[in-house]
C-alpha cells in the first residue's frame, strides 16, 4: 500500500528540524566548548616558582645544613624520586583517585560530594583534587566561597593544560603545609623523624598523607591524638583501596606518634655558611656528614669540662684526593662566652713549631743535609736574633732526625738562616698558602712561628708533604678546582724522609698509634696548641686555645692538641694507612757513610757565644768528706769531658757526675764540645 505523499512531507520536515535541532546544539556546545577553551586559556596563572631552602649536601647527597625561607619557613625541595613510593601511592589513593585521569577537575568525585552534602545537610567529602589543591597552594586562596572555589577549578584546568602529572604532584610535595612553618614533605619528614622522605615507613607515610588536611589541628608535637587518629582513618581507607593489606596495618598502628619536632640537620655549620654565597640552591661537599658528626661531638667532648674559655678546630682532608672530609669550626655552634660563632679553622694564628718539617724538607731537597747529618745545637747569634730552646738547655752536636723529633729551635734557624727565610716564605706559597708576614718582610723568626697562617693553611702544607711533596687541591667542592695544576714542593725523597721522622716522634702518654706521622706546635704565649698528622691516606689537624688570642697558661701542643688528634684518627678510621715504601732514590744509611759534606751541617752567618762551662759544685776550694765527689757543670755545650788532676774519666752529656778519688788536693776539669774548659779546686779529707 503506497503511503500518501501528505505523510512523506510531514516526516521529512520533522527529520529537518530535528537536524536543525541537532545542528543548533551541537553548534551550542561548540560554541560553549569554545568558550570554555578560551576561559582556561586566558587564565591569569599565579607564579609557579616559590622560594626554597637553601641546602648544604655532603658526599653522599644526604642534607648537612639548611635555611630558612625569608619568611622563616622550611621549604625543602624534592622531587618524586626523593619520596617514598608508598607514600606516593598513598597519597594518590587518599587524595584523588583518578588523578592520572582526569584534567584538573574529577567531576565524579564533585558531583558525589554534592549529593552527599545535599543528603546530609554538611560537607561529607571533599571533591578538590591534587592539582586543585596545588591551585590553592599557588595562591594561597581559600575555599570558604564558591567564588574561591570556581577560582581553584579554572586555575586547576589551566594547569593541567601547561604542566604534566608529574609536575604538578611535585608541585604539592614541595607546597603542602604540615603544620607550623613546615612546606612540603621534605621538610615534615625531616623534623618530624628525623630522616629523608625516602626512607619513610608505612605508619609515617599515612601520618604525612593526614596532615595537610588539618596541618594545625593534626600536628603531632602539638596534638598527638588528633594526629593518630587522622592516621588511623588513612590507613583504615588504605585497606579498603587495597593498597596495604592487613597484616601490615596490624603491625604499624602500634608504631608511635612522634611526640615533638627535631631540630633540621646543622653538621659543618660553619663551613655551610662560608661556601653559601647565594650562587646556588644547593651546594654539594665533599664532607663525610657521619665522620663530620663524629669528629663535632669529639670537638664538644674535648672542652666539655673546662672552663677557661678554650675552643678547638679539626679538620680532616684526603690527601690523594685533596677532598676536605671534615670541618669542625668550634666545639659548639652558639654564641656563648667561647665564641662559638667563629670558623677557627679559617683564624690566622701563630703556627709555633708546626712549620719545622716544611724548612727540613726543603733542606733535604736542597742537599743541604740528611736526616743523618750531625747538627750543632749550641747558644748562636744571628745580629742580635738569639734562639734558645723550648726548654733552655744545648745538646751539642745531634742528628738531624734527633732535632726534629725533639722540636729544637736553634738547629732549624740555622738551616733557614743558611737557606733564606724567603725560602720559606716559596715553599708555604707553592702549597697554596698566603702567609701573614708582619711587616711583609720574612726574618728567621718566622721558623718558631713568627708569621701568621690557619689551620687550612697548615692542612695544605701537610697534605703537600704526605702526598710526595706535590700541592695537593684541598678543596670542600666535590669538583675539582678548575684550572689547578699541582705544583712541586719538594721531592719525593725529601717529602719521604720528613714522613719517616714524623712517624718517630714520641707520642703523649696512653696513645701509641704507629704508622702516625705528626708534629705539634705552642706559639708564644702558650696562645696557640697545634699537632698536625698523616698517614698513607689522610691527614688530620687539630688546633686549640682562644678565640680571642689570649694567652691560655700551660698550653702546650702535645700534652692539649696532640691526644684530640690522635682520638680523631680514631674517629676516622679503624685502621692506619701505610706511609708509603721510600723512593728507590733514598739514601738510607748512617752519619759515617753519608757523603763527607753532608756528616755535618756548616752554618753560615753563624757567631757561637762565647760562654763556656761552669762549675755550679764543687766551688773552688771547698773541703769535702770522704772520697767521693759529686760535681755539676753550668753553660757549655754537650758532651763534656772530665778530667780528674789530668786524666781523663770519661765523656758524656750529662751535666753532673760523681768522682771517686784520693784523699788530698785534687783538681777537676771538664771540657765542653766546642773546647772551652772550666776547673775547680778541692780538698778530700
Amino acid at each position: 500500500m503506497e503511503r500518501c505523499g501528505h505523510c512523506r512531507g510531514y516526516r521529512v520536515k520533522r527529520l529537518g528540524a530535528a537536524l536543525i535541532c541537532l545542528s543548533a546544539g551541537l553548534l551550542a556546545f561548540a560554541e560553549g566548548r569554545a568558550a570554555l577553551d578560551r576561559w582556561i586559556d586566558t587564565t591569569e596563572l599565579p607564579s609557579l616558582l616559590a622560594e626554597t631552602s637553601v641546602e648544604v649536601l655532603d658526599r653522599d647527597g644526604d642534607l648537612l645544613r639548611a635555611y630558612t625561607v625569608a619568611d622563616g619557613r622550611w621549604r625543602l625541595e624534592a622531587a618524586i624520586r626523593d619520596v617514598d613510593p608508598d607514600y606516593i601511592a598513598m597519597l594518590i589513593a587518599y587524595e584523588d583517585q583518578r588523578f592520572m585521569r582526569h584534567h584538573g577537575v574529577d567531576w565524579i568525585a564533585a558531583a558525589r560530594a554534592a549529593g552527599q552534602a545535599a543528603m546530609n545537610g554538611e560537607v561529607v567529602s571533599g571533591g578538590s583534587t591534587i592539582t586543585m589543591q596545588v591551585a590553592r597552594l599557588l595562591e594561597d586562596s581559600g575555599t570558604g566561597s564558591w567564588q574561591g572555589k570556581l577560582r581553584q577549578v579554572r586555575v586547576a584546568l589551566a594547569l593541567e593544560r601547561v604542566l604534566d602529572k608529574e609536575q604538578l604532584l611535585t608541585l604539592y610535595l614541595n607546597r603542602a603545609p604540615f603544620g607550623g612553618n613546615l612546606e612540603g614533605v621534605r621538610a615534615a619528614s625531616l623534623a618530624y623523624f628525623g630522616k629523608p622522605p625516602r626512607r619513610l615507613t608505612t605508619a609515617e607515610a599515612a601520618l604525612l598523607v593526614a596532615l595537610p588536611q588539618s596541618p594545625e589541628v593534626r600536628r603531632p608535637d602539638r596534638h598527638p591524638q588528633n594526629a593518630e587518629a587522622a592516621r588511623a582513618r588513612v590507613l583504615e581507607r588504605m585497606l579498603g583501596q587495597e593498597v596495604v593489606d592487613a597484616d601490615t596495618i596490624a603491625a604499624v598502628q602500634t608504631e608511635p606518634i612522634p611526640s615533638e619536632r627535631q631540630d633540621f640537620p646543622a653538621l659543618a655549620p660553619h663551613l655551610a655558611d662560608r661556601v653559601t654565597d647565594g650562587t646556588a640552591q644547593r651546594y654539594w661537599l665533599t664532607i663525610d656528614g657521619d665522620m663530620q658528626r663524629r669528629l663535632e661531638s669529639l670537638a664538644s667532648e674535648t672542652v666539655m669540662n673546662r672552663s677557661d674559655r678554650v675552643q678547638v678546630a679539626i679538620m680532616v682532608a684526603d690527601h690523594t684526593t685533596g677532598e676536605v672530609l671534615a670541618s669542625v669550626g668550634s666545639a659548639g655552634y652558639e654564641a656563648n662566652q667561647s665564641a662559638g660563632f667563629v670558623d677557627l679553622t679559617q683564624s690566622v694564628r701563630s703556627p709555633g713549631s708546626t712549620l719545622k718539617p716544611l724548612i727540613y724538607g726543603l733542606a733535604f731537597d736542597q742537599g743541604m743535609v740528611h736526616p743523618e747529618t750531625l747538627v750543632a745545637d749550641r747558644p748562636v747569634d744571628f745580629d742580635g736574633y738569639a734562639p734558645q730552646n723550648f726548654d733552655g738547655m744545648f745538646r751539642g752536636e745531634l742528628r738531624v732526625r734527633a732535632a726534629l723529633q725533639l722540636s729544637l729551635n736553634i738547629p732549624v734557624v740555622s738551616l733557614l738562616d743558611s737557606m733564606g727565610p724567603q725560602h720559606l716564605v716559596w715553599g708555604l706559597r707553592r702549597t697554596g698558602v698566603q702567609p701573614d708576614i708582619p711587616g711583609g718582610k720574612p726574618g728567621l723568626a718566622i721558623a718558631l712561628g713568627g708569621l701568621g697562617v690557619s689551620l687550612e693553611d697548615l692542612m695544605r702544607v701537610y697534605a703537600s708533604i704526605a702526598h710526595g711533596g706535590t700541592q695537593v687541591d684541598l678543596r670542600h667542592f666535590a669538583s675539582p678546582t678548575k684550572g689547578f695544576a699541582p705544583r712541586r714542593i719538594m721531592g719525593d725523597v725529601a717529602a719521604w724522609e720528613l714522613a719517616d721522622i714524623l712517624r718517630e716522634v714520641p707520642r703523649p702518654a696512653g696513645y701509641l698509634s704507629e704508622g702516625i706521622a705528626y708534629k705539634t706546635g705552642t706559639s708564644y704565649g702558650h696562645r696557640d696548641a697545634w699537632a698536625i698528622g698523616f698517614d698513607g691516606r689522610h691527614v688530620v689537624g687539630v688546633w686549640m686555645g682562644r678565640a680571642d688570642g689570649t694567652p691560655v697558661p700551660g698550653a702546650f701542643g702535645g700534652e692539649l692538641a696532640a691526644p684530640a688528634m690522635f682520638e680523631a684518627f680514631a674517629r676516622v678510621k679503624a685502621r692506619i694507612d701505610p706511609i708509603s715504601a721510600p723512593p728507590e732514590a733514598t739514601l738510607i744509611v748512617g752519619t759515617s757513610d753519608l757523603p763527607r759534606p753532608l756528616q755535618r751541617f756548616r752554618p753560615r752567618g753563624e757567631v757561637v757565644i762565647e760562654t763556656g762551662p761552669e762549675f755550679a759544685f764543687p766551688p773552688s776550694g771547698a773541703i769535702v768528706e770522704g772520697r767521693s765527689v759529686f760535681a755539676r757543670v753550668n753553660e757549655g755545650a754537650p758532651p763534656f769531658t772530665w778530667l780528674a788532676n789530668g786524666d781523663v774519666v770519661l765523656t758524656s752529656r750529662e751535666r753532673e757526675m760523681q768522682f771517686d778519688l784520693g784523699l788530698g788536693f785534687q783538681t777537676l776539669t771538664v771540657i765542653d764540645s766546642a773546647g772551652q774548659s772550666a776547673r775547680t779546686e778541692i780538698e778530700l779529707r
